[in-house]
């Protein structure tokens, strides 16, 4: 491209003084020869008239007297009649010669000549000039160029090596401009296109490590339960285990659905009124092996029959990663508890280990973030998923640890009272 924009400017330039240099070499020949023929015509004129005026006061017209007033590169010859021509000036040119004749009064004659050749030497000087001008043009054209070249090539150069980070996985933008408002608009393009790429690269990593964090521990109790279930010979039990296991399953399914639509879109949510006594029932049921085998209990208790807007699938996550984070990183017994504070329902979680260190705070949300060696994805998640439905995940108190769950609430809808005077009622 740089060599391009050179020669396409120099092609130019070189255009230009092509028309204009040769137009002022015509212009200038004519001008110098019209100026050479001028000279000379009034050399005759003036020596026509000194002659004249000589003649007219009897004085004598001599070659000695009229030498001084030509110049040595000129010719004039003074033809009076009756007298021998007079020769003046330099030697008589030959070849191509400029001349003039004048007559004056007396009859006489004046011719002066000069050599084409002191025009020619005029002409070359003039070429000279203007072929030193038209070089110093082309030198500041090319130089111009080469700088315009480089300005309009080295952005472009620039942005073919961010479109090439782009592709290669590096989507940070780089913020970059040049000054050329065609190429700036490039850049903002490519920037914004970096940055939306970002933004879905970051999506689907954290949706992997959701799910990820997410299913670890609901994969492992299905397994197991999946195990037992090979090692009975009893029907009942196998039955039993088998729809426990479907339900986890489907649990699971829902789980996976709410982490794909949350990484799509966060404002779409699948919230219902639905019984939280069954949701909690629904997870001591699938903790309580593990709790006995790490020589703990989990009990409930509090206001029972509840209904609360949200999808049961995601408030169990909730729940589990809450129960799942007390079994790992707290102590003693975890209980889950229900109570109603205006129109919200809220499940709180406690347990009765050492708590949340005071340098984490309400920092125990955020990713990434963990008091033991953890990922510190599960209580990012469970929060995540909560708001997703309308709800929100607070820590209510740090020492000893309390987590609540606030969820909008729906009142139990009690049976129609029986009208006496409905024909119906017996």
């Amino acid at each position: 491209m740089r060599r391009r924009l050179i020669q396409s400017t120099l092609a130019v330039v070189l255009v230009v003084i092509a028309v204009f240099g040769v137009s002022l070499v015509i212009v200038e020949t004519r001008t110098i020869s019209s100026s050479a023929q001028e000279r000379v015509d009034s050399e005759a004129l003036r020596l026509a008239s000194i002659v004249d005026s000589r003649i007219l006061s009897d004085e004598n017209v001599t070659g000695e007297i009229l030498e001084n007033q030509v110049g040595d590169d000129r010719y004039a010859v003074i033809k009076i009649p009756g007298r021998a021509p007079i020769e003046v000036g330099g030697e008589r040119p030959s070849g191509d010669v400029i001349s003039a004749t004048a007559e004056g009064e007396e009859g006489e004659t004046v011719t002066v000549e000069e050599p084409r050749s002191s025009v020619t030497k005029e002409v070359g000087r003039t070429l000279m000039i203007i072929g030193a001008v038209a070089l110093l043009a082309i030198i500041a054209a090319v130089l111009l160029a080469v700088r315009q070249a480089n300005r309009l090539a080295s952005p472009l150069t620039d942005l073919a090596e961010t479109a090439e980070r782009l592709g290669s996985g590096d989507p940070r933008p780089r913020h970059r401009r040049y000054g050329v408002p065609e190429l700036d608009r490039v850049a903002d393009v490519l920037d914004g296109s970096a940055e939306r790429i970002a933004r879905m690269l970051t999506a689907e990593r954290r949706l992997a490590a959701d799910a990820s964090h997410q299913l670890r521990t609901p994969l492992t109790a299905l397994s197991m339960r999946l195990e037992e279930i090979t090692l009975t010979d009893d029907p009942e039990t196998v039955k039993e285990e088998a729809t426990i296991a479907l339900a986890q399953v489907e649990r699971l399914t829902d789980v996976v659905e709410r982490l794909l639509t949350n990484a799509r879109d966060p404002r779409t949510g699948s919230a219902v009124s639905f019984d939280l006594d069954e949701v909690i029932k629904q997870q001591l049921e699938e903790w309580r092996p593990a709790y006995r085998s790490a020589g703990r209990a989990i009990v409930s208790s509090g206001k029972r029959h509840l209904r609360a807007v949200g999808t049961p699938g995601a408030v169990a996550q909730v729940l589990a990663a809450l129960i799942e984070n007390s079994l790992m990183h707290g102590g003693g017994t975890v209980a889950l508890r229900t109570r109603v504070t205006g129109n919200q329902a809220v499940i709180e979680v406690t347990d009765e280990g050492p708590g949340v260190p005071a340098d984490l705070g309400a920092r125990i949300f955020e990713r990434a973030i963990s008091g033991r060696n953890s990922t510190g994805i599960g209580l990012a998640v469970a929060r995540d998923l909560a708001e997703a439905d309308g709800g929100r995940l607070e820590m209510l108190q740090a020492q000893p640890p309390v987590f609540g769950l606030f969820l909008s609430r729906t009142p139990l809808k009690s049976p129609p009272t029986p009208n006496e005077n409905d024909p119906t009622v017996r």
